[in-house]
């Protein structure tokens, strides 16, 4: 009689990076999250318009702009470039929780938003999500003189003050952008400031809470790093820990803002990054907010809880400020 082992048809497991993502002997990548998505709308509770639009052909990649509807003709608006976080690998810029948090922050902050869609990890490892989020930062940049492919920028955009932003692997992504953006420039632009929340850097050297974490739980962000990264040097990579980077003080901005959350395993790599541009003479006015009590991106899930809140007021006022 003919037996059928079960077992046996379940894939092998390569990579178990669980809740994010499972990668399988066979080649194929298992997303545990962030797969969900929504299309772009008038959204009632914020009053934001949203749409998409293609802003590289040649990778075939959208990006999701925002405006107040509120807007004068003619008015012109900051411009937040947000990058969303999910550890390189999971979530995109159409994600229930970024398409909210955007709206949310628009309302709040009355900018234009430009919300990336980047490929992903581990099917595009690094620096190919950098270099899709440069990318979008050029296409902004094509609507310098007002002659671009998006009449939204053209008509609203104040590119003088531009500001990246972006939570978790975003604000990684975001922190990278100004440190090209500081090296290379783009004509017509002015990145005025960088919003980092809960950014994801690390180190090889556990420091603060995380010599009190459990070793599998360090490894896991490790292996995070590695998957995202296979050609880095490691955990001191630059790209994951700026502190080594020798050109850090040549940010390319004069802003920069740094939350953290108390509960998070990745705040003290937070606060490290704010205290080493303070003493290199990098990124000029440095701010920093803690959230006591919260862990990591608790925002995009407690949206109205009093920390978020806050968080979102502090970030709409250092966004929207003239100074």
């Amino acid at each position: 009689m003919f037996s059928y082992n079960m077992d046996a048809a379940k894939p092998e497991v390569a990579l178990d990076l669980s809740p994010f993502i499972i990668l399988y002997k066979d080649g194929r990548v298992e997303r545990l999250l962030g797969n969900e998505i929504v299309p772009p709308s008038l959204d009632p509770k914020s009053n934001v318009l949203s749409k998409d639009v293609v802003y590289s052909k040649e990778a075939e990649l959208s990006c999701r702009l925002y405006l107040p509807t509120g807007v004068a003709p003619g008015q012109k608006l900051p411009i937040l470039i947000y990058i969303h976080g999910g550890g390189f690998c999971v979530e995109s810029a159409f994600s229930p929780i970024y398409h909210n948090y955007v709206n949310a922050l628009v309302a709040e902050a009355e900018v234009i938003a430009v919300s990336v869609d980047y490929r992903r990890v581990p099917e595009h490892p690094l620096p190919i999500p950098y270099d899709d989020s440069w990318n979008a930062l050029k296409w902004v940049a094509s609507h310098a003189n007002g002659d671009g492919p998006e009449a939204w920028l053209n008509n609203h955009a104040d590119l003088r003050r531009v500001y990246l932003a972006g939570d978790s692997a975003g604000g990684n992504i975001a922190h990278h952008m100004a440190m090209r953006f500081g090296q290379e420039k783009l004509i017509g632009v002015n990145v005025a400031g960088i919003v980092l929340i809960h950014p994801y850097f690390w180190g090889k050297e556990p420091i603060g809470n995380e010599v009190n974490e459990l070793k599998r739980v360090l490894k896991g962000i490790s292996a995070t790093w590695h998957l995202a990264c296979p050609t880095t040097s490691g955990c001191d990579d630059p790209l994951i820990n700026p502190t080594t980077d020798p050109k850090l003080a040549s940010l390319g901005c004069s802003k920069v803002f740094v939350a953290v959350a108390e509960k998070d395993l990745l705040r003290d790599r937070g606060l490290l990054y704010s205290e080493t541009l303070k003493k290199r003479g990098g990124g000029g006015v440095i701010e920093i907010m803690e959230a006591k009590g919260e862990d990591h991106v608790f925002h995009l899930f407690n949206p109205t809880c009093y920390n978020a809140v806050a968080m979102l007021k502090k970030i709409a006022s250092f966004v929207s400020s003239q100074n």
